[in-house]
């Protein structure tokens, strides 16, 4: 990720561990998909082993891997700074 945002400069890593707390947003996200897959599996076998539902959850986590870490970064930064639109519209900062 870049250090500044390219269109406004603002810091995107306000202070050392600020991201800590996208851990549990990201937590969040794999219990979804854990009920999500269990529901599924469930509903489509009827018998779900502890092995079977560590396979498939352990599958589709690591495939997600990457969309889980930037969404769960971008979910927790939006919490604590406002998003003013789009890059076109905002004015450019003048750089010294």
């Amino acid at each position: 990720m870049h250090k500044n945002c390219p269109c406004c400069g603002l810091a995107l890593e306000p202070e050392p561990g600020y991201y800590y707390g996208a851990m549990y947003v990201s937590f969040a996200f794999n219990v979804g998909i854990f009920l999500v897959s269990l529901f599924i599996l469930y509903r489509f076998l009827g018998e779900v082993t502890m092995a079977m539902m560590l396979g498939v959850v352990g599958v589709i986590v690591i495939g997600l891997l990457p969309i889980i870490f930037r969404l769960s970064r971008v979910l927790w930064i939006n919490i604590f700074i406002r998003y003013e639109g789009p890059c076109s519209e905002l004015p450019k900062k003048v750089e010294p």
